[in-house]
């Protein structure tokens, strides 16, 4: 292949699914069903809090914010994934990698953050309640959520300004489903060590402070919900935070399998089927997750089902 500016590799061959080709119209139809569920989940949540005065507040702020990152999440991937599919050449052309690759590395990066920013608001809520107002004002929400998105473009920047600036050689088979950091470090023919180190950074800094302080902010909740006297207390509070663990439980699992495991060997196999779980199955699920566990969240949807069945 004729060589550019930055590589001798022109388009990428994304490795698919299955070899079997009597599942590729099955696998079609289950990804494209994951993705309009995604798709319209997040969007009715963003609808619904929206419309609804009553839910202006800053969980659910956090929580739309969520479904923006899970919308552009799903659109990252899915399409192209599809179209693979459906074409069965799996060819996506190095742009269309490094922004692919851009895209995850920004979403990955914001929720993460999100869900600890989403843990800290739970146990403000549930450990200061007389506070809370004050505490966590619009503005200082306001603050949170741009720093979220700003801190997350930025470490995408870093890590795909990196990437560009590596050689890629033939063979240019990437044994993955999407472009992510660890399966394009492979194909690299040059030192990959400063990649590497930004890689170790951001997962210390995005998987193990931020999981951290998750896991201390929930600490707190839990201590402090057990020291209510009445059973029915008790339900309450952890209803206001179970869906949120929920949702942090798997997606550090995830995390965790994609970027801090491949160095004990896991599976390609393995990796493709994580990488659709926080792509695809979690964007789908978290709309159900807090839907199905909050009345609030169902009375707003039953009003905007009624705003557009009039």
């Amino acid at each position: 292949m004729a060589a550019d500016n930055h590589t001798t590799v022109l388009e990428f061959v994304l490795e698919g699914i299955s070899e079997n080709p009597r599942l590729q119209g099955v696998f079609s139809a289950v990804f494209l069903l994951l993705y309009l569920m995604a798709f319209a989940g997040n969007f009715l949540i963003l609808m619904a809090i929206c419309m609804n005065t009553a839910l202006h507040t800053p969980m659910y702020f956090f929580l739309t914010n969520l479904a923006i990152l899970d919308i552009v999440c799903t659109s990252t991937v899915l399409p192209k994934l599809l179209e693979n599919l459906v074409g069965k050449n799996g060819t996506i052309s190095y742009a269309g990698c490094m922004t692919q690759l851009f895209f995850l590395t920004w979403i990955l990066g914001s929720e993460l953050l999100l869900l600890t920013v989403m843990a800290y608001d739970r146990y403000v809520a549930i450990c200061q309640p007389l506070h809370y107002h004050s505490l966590m004002s619009k503005s200082f929400c306001a603050f949170m959520v741009v720093s979220v998105w700003v801190v997350g473009a930025v470490d995408a920047f870093v890590h795909t300004g990196l990437m560009v600036q590596l050689t890629f050689c033939n063979p240019n088979q990437i044994h993955h489903i999407v472009c992510e950091i660890p399966t394009l470090l492979l194909l690299a023919c040059g030192s990959t060590n400063l990649n590497n180190i930004m890689v170790v950074t951001a997962v210390s800094f995005f998987g193990v402070v931020n999981f951290l302080l998750t896991m201390v902010s929930y600490a707190l909740i839990i201590a402090s919900i057990l020291r209510i006297r009445s059973a029915e207390g008790k339900r309450r509070a952890f209803s206001t935070c179970s869906s949120h663990l929920l949702v942090v439980c798997m997606y550090y699992s995830t995390v965790i399998y994609t970027y801090i495991l491949p160095g004990f060997g896991t599976s390609v196999a393995n990796g493709k089927v994580v990488s659709i779980l926080y792509t695809a199955v979690s964007p789908t699920l978290n709309p159900l997750i807090y839907t199905l566990r909050n009345k609030d969240v169902k009375v707003a949807l039953r009003r905007v089902f009624l705003t557009f069945g009039k």
